[in-house]
């Protein structure tokens, strides 16, 4: 019997919301079910610390793959980052098990594979196929499970270049690879990404496209992409895409589907932070 997968959007810190789903009737009464977390794990929430602690005692039970705030959490603890006035990250570093915490989330891969859906937290981009976005992001994997992680960690933040090229080397490889898996919302029509545009796709200038409506995109034949870190897209479920950050830490739902038949659970979540700018959140 296949094991079902239930894919959860972002948590970013909200251990409340995650409690109710794994004691939601449909889920607990499944002991062998899987939960696939599509990033951004804590931060800007109140309980990351209670959050990641949550998800790592799921064991072999859960997958979870690197988003922006779980990056942003090694870059603050390597001193590549200062922590923001938002952030809620002080309680994993004062924990007890802070550095066993640390090396876990550094051990998370940035794309995870199985019964034809990809999971990543922002995408894929759009000139790649699933075999290319598997081992690209097993290049920035290995970066980061290196001994000298803090240095190439340091060299993997801009937004340049903006554009897939398989030329590429070095830190501006990495810097793409990382930017289109856990940062990428909008793309121009030749795959550039753009990082500016955070609201609703319609909302877009004219000639900016979500990157999964990218024209050729070959990993749309390929695999289903499961995905969040788009909170004012909302929950999004088409043949090739599952978008499922529902802005669950600004007041909206945290939502999990079961990949097998698509069944949607969502949990209402309290309004833990407030966005900088007013955003829509289609729930």
């Amino acid at each position: 019997m296949t094991r079902s997968i239930w894919a959860v959007g972002d948590l970013q810190g909200c251990c409340t919301p995650l409690e109710q789903l794994l004691s939601h009737p449909e889920i607990a009464q499944d002991e062998q079910a899987q939960f696939w977390f599509a990033g951004d794990l804590i931060n800007r929430g109140p309980e990351s610390l209670q959050t990641i602690r949550r998800v790592m005692a799921l064991g072999d039970r859960a997958v979870s793959v690197l988003g922006n705030h779980d990056l942003h959490l090694l870059a603050v603890s390597a001193g590549i980052r200062k922590s923001g006035k938002s952030d809620t990250l002080l309680g994993i570093f004062d924990a007890p098990d802070a550095q066993d915490i640390l090396n876990w989330m550094r051990h998370r891969p940035l794309a995870h594979y199985a019964q034809g859906h990809l999971l990543v937290h922002a995408g894929a981009h759009p000139s790649w196929t699933l075999a290319q976005t598997l081992q690209l992001s097993q290049e920035v994997e290995a970066a980061l499970r290196s001994p000298d992680w803090h240095e190439r960690l340091a060299k993997m933040y801009g937004n340049e270049p903006a554009q897939w090229d398989n030329h590429l080397q070095g830190a501006d490889r990495l810097r793409v690879i990382i930017n289109a898996t856990t940062r990428m919302r909008m793309c121009e029509v030749d795959g550039t990404m753009d990082f500016s545009h955070k609201r609703h796709p319609a909302d877009a200038r004219p000639g900016l496209l979500p990157w999964y409506d990218v024209p050729q995109r070959p990993l749309a034949q390929e695999a289903v992409v499961v995905c969040g870190h788009w909170s004012t897209l909302g929950l999004l479920m088409r043949d090739d895409v599952l978008s499922l950050d529902t802005g669950c830490v600004w007041g909206g739902k945290l939502t999990a589907v079961r990949l097998q038949d698509r069944k949607v659970i969502q949990i209402p979540c309290t309004q833990y932070s407030k966005p900088k700018e007013e955003r829509t959140l289609l729930q």
